[in-house]
């Protein structure tokens, strides 16, 4: 085995990590001959791994390419966790979030995170009621199933704190009273690279909270033409359902999967297989911090997500080894000598794969 690495790129911008591919889904057996000549696709069947298909469906009339950042996004959403997208202006983050929401019968938010964003703008705060002369409760954008904090280390670290809590234990505290989140409840954070100006770096142990961090890259050639297309003919991103975009699932049939994910089954040898990636990150010489024990988790969780998107009951290694950079590559901290010669958390990952022995 190789431990060279790879040298820094010799142009501005950052190295585009490589995409991470969607699982083959099973294919739905058609009803009758009526339903195979049909302009659009039947409802999926709840609570199946049809009802991926059909998001998928519904996200492509508005979103071009981006089917490996969907299937990280949708396997986080099966796992019942918070989700990162980092990635240059104007490469759909935002949109991509707008739209699986509309492909789900249920609420979202929006927070513009900005630099005098303030936490009761966030979770709410108690107002004088003068006609009652009593304090009541004003609920924040955060009372909601899918809360979108846009571009979040645009706001300082004071605000970004005010999600804590939020994200751990799906619960808000306002004036000493704890109050419940719906459910479900999941935050989508998009944010830019930390490169660019006007943003604050998230502190670790709000990156620790999020189960997975996506990069959302430039599309290809052929998607970004098809982009333009789209927008030639007149396509509206300011109004998905426009654009034909349905709510394909409900809050029940997301209960009814994440159910069944918690189902799948687990080897002894893959959990260890798991544990000696997580442990192999504190050992690391180019890492100043490893993974967390939570990272471990967000790691299993996630994985049988994957496995269940495949149409599978169980776990196997290529499904830890697809998704074990959303799920660990923001826990690692990267020695400063190290990043100066181009080592990211990927290309650690992508060397421990090669030394962590793989279960047969």
């Amino acid at each position: 085995m190789s431990d060279q690495i790879p040298p820094p790129p010799t142009n501005n911008e950052p190295p585009k990590p490589p995409p991470l591919t969607p699982p083959a889904m099973p294919s739905v057996p058609v009803a009758d001959s009526v339903a195979s000549v049909a302009a659009e696709p039947a409802p999926a069947p709840p609570g199946t791994a049809a009802m991926i298909d059909s998001i998928r469906a519904e996200v492509g009339k508005v979103v071009v390419g981006q089917q490996g950042v969907l299937a990280g996004f949708l396997a986080a959403l099966l796992a019942d966790g918070h989700v990162l997208l980092e990635g240059v202006p104007g490469v759909a983050k935002t949109l991509l979030v707008k739209t699986v929401a509309s492909t789900l019968n249920i609420e979202m938010a929006r927070i513009q995170f900005t630099p005098d964003l303030m936490p009761s703008d966030i979770t709410g705060q108690l107002m004088y009621e003068q006609r009652t002369s009593e304090f009541t409760f004003r609920q924040g954008p955060v009372f909601t199933n899918l809360l979108l904090a846009d571009e979040i280390n645009r706001t300082p670290p004071k605000t970004q704190a005010a999600l804590l809590e939020v994200m751990e234990e799906r619960q808000a505290t306002v004036a000493g009273v704890p109050r419940a989140l719906p459910t479900p409840f999941m935050v989508i954070a998009t944010q830019n690279p930390v490169e660019y100006e006007g943003t604050y770096p998230l502190p670790e142990a709000q990156l620790d909270r999020f189960l997975a961090k996506l990069y959302v890259g430039y599309p290809e050639r052929d998607s970004e033409q098809e982009v333009l297309s789209r927008h030639h003919h007149g396509m509206n991103l300011h109004d998905v359902a426009a654009n034909g975009v349905a709510a394909v699932a409900s809050a029940e049939d997301l209960a009814d999967a994440r159910a069944m994910v918690r189902e799948i089954q687990v080897d002894d040898s893959i959990l260890g297989y798991m544990t000696e990636i997580v442990r192999a990150t504190r050992t690391s010489p180019v890492v100043d911090l490893g993974v967390s024990p939570r990272g471990g988790v967000a790691l299993l969780g996630l994985s049988k997500a994957w496995a269940w998107m495949a149409g599978r009951d169980f776990v196997t290694p290529d499904d830890v080894k697809m998704i074990v950079k959303p799920a660990l590559r923001h826990r690692l901290q990267v020695q400063p000598e190290a990043e100066l010669e181009g080592v990211t958390p990927d290309i650690v990952l992508d060397g421990l794969l090669q030394t962590v022995p793989v279960p047969r």
